[in-house]
């Protein structure tokens, strides 16, 4: 029996033939319309969120048969910061030095990772190759400690997007997903679905991206208005606040030692030649 990974796979590429030969999109799993895998790296690191990885990876999953690796400092468990480990596949040093896809998520963990010298590292290597450089959440914010972000517009979680993405050089957009050049960077948690059919779009067309929605039946109705600060009101908006001040703060004050002019333009490609 065939898996869930490969139903949507086969069922992703036969959308791609829809709109141009309807008669033939059956045949879309056939070798005569085999289209090479994307190649995506997902960093792992301690007191990431699960939520943040495991979404964007099960929507873009059909796109990378064997060639998505999750990367971590080591092969192995990686807690997360909600308790659950996710399993690394891909040390740093094994990691595929071309990418298409080179992805950050963010979670309580975020300061520390802000602060990693291996990390940064290994970001601002694999990014300098990568066709598309990306996060969620607060993973926006271990992209601007490695350089990455300087001159972009970029988005992250509401509780650091206009605090911290200043002080890493970025330019702070409030909306879901923003792609400026291959910067693709989305706001908290659940912004990880929307990123990831965006991306789907760009790489494979939007008829792939709309077959992956319906695959995973992302047609989402919360049972309260309340996803944003604006909507929640000041009252939950206090009582979330004080959830995350350890997280935001810690981000501060990780940012602080890198701010400009320390944080040079040798770090990061320059954002001349973009594609919106």
């Amino acid at each position: 029996m065939a898996n869930r990974r490969e139903i949507g796979a086969a069922a992703l590429a036969a959308a791609a033939l829809l709109a141009a030969r309807p008669s033939q999109a059956l045949d879309a799993a056939r070798p005569s319309v085999w289209m090479p895998p994307v190649r995506i790296a997902m960093l792992l690191y301690p007191g990431m969120t699960a939520l943040d990885v495991v979404g964007p990876q099960g929507l873009l999953a059909g796109l990378a048969p064997d060639t998505l690796h999750l990367v971590a400092r080591s092969v192995g468990p990686v807690l997360s910061d909600t308790g659950l480990s996710l399993i690394a596949t891909t040390s740093f040093a094994d990691c595929p030095t071309e990418l298409d896809v080179l992805f950050v998520p963010g979670g309580d963990g975020t300061a520390a990772q802000m602060r990693d010298g291996a990390t940064l590292a290994f970001l601002r290597d694999r990014a300098s190759r990568a066709r598309w450089v990306t996060s969620v959440c607060t993973g926006s914010l271990i992209l601007g400690a490695a350089g990455l972000l300087k001159g972009y517009r970029a988005t992250s979680h509401w509780c650091a997007r206009d605090t911290v993405l200043p002080l890493l050089g970025a330019i702070p957009v409030d909306d879901r997903v923003v792609f400026d050049g291959n910067r693709v960077t989305a706001a908290g948690v659940s912004a990880g679905l929307d990123f990831a059919l965006a991306l789907a779009a760009r790489l494979r067309g939007e008829d792939y991206a709309r077959t992956a929605q319906l695959v995973a039946e992302y047609a989402p109705k919360p049972p309260f208005e309340a996803g944003s600060p604006a909507a929640a009101g000041p009252i939950i908006t206090q009582r979330a606040q004080a959830i995350l001040d350890t997280l935001v703060t810690e981000a501060r004050k990780a940012a602080a030692p890198i701010q400009p002019p320390e944080l040079g333009l040798g770090d990061a490609p320059p954002p001349a030649s973009r594609e919106d």
